[in-house]
């Protein structure tokens, strides 16, 4: 797979699981809250039916609806976006699926740092990078 077609398909891959994380995070702090779909529709501004498909997880609410709907809910920005659980799991949360890893952060530091070394540190780091490496089969 190309590096940008693989980019854009780690992106796609976080939007869906953030939208599922807002949607779960929503419902959840609604049934709390006793309110129905209609209630916080109405509160937020939205229709019904685009909450819905919000709360389920098909669509990711424009950062002035998430505003809205985290007023509305009294519902924590970072909580309806998962950095709570990102954080308590030692963060990194959705980047460990991502199938391209040159597109983190991490990476691009490293690559950074090891394109400064002179060659025979740098054949050093490649022997290091072996011996830490599982091995294939």
């Amino acid at each position: 797979m190309a590096p940008a077609s693989a980019a854009a398909l780690s992106r796609r891959q976080l939007e869906r699981k953030l939208a599922v994380s807002v949607g779960a995070a929503a419902r959840a702090a609604r049934l709390r809250a006793g309110l129905t779909q209609a209630d916080v529709a109405d509160r937020v501004g939205i229709a019904s039916e685009v909450y819905g498909r919000l709360e389920r997880g098909k669509m990711m609410p424009s950062v002035p609806t998430l505003f809205r709907l985290c007023l509305a809910l009294q519902l924590s920005a970072d909580a309806s976006l998962g950095l709570a659980v990102a954080a308590a799991a030692g963060a990194g949360l959705w980047e460990e699926d991502s199938t391209d890893k040159d597109d983190l952060p991490e990476m691009r530091r490293l690559l950074r740092a090891v394109r400064r070394l002179p060659r025979p540190q740098l054949k050093l780091m490649s022997l290091v990078a072996s011996a830490i490496l599982p091995t294939r089969r």
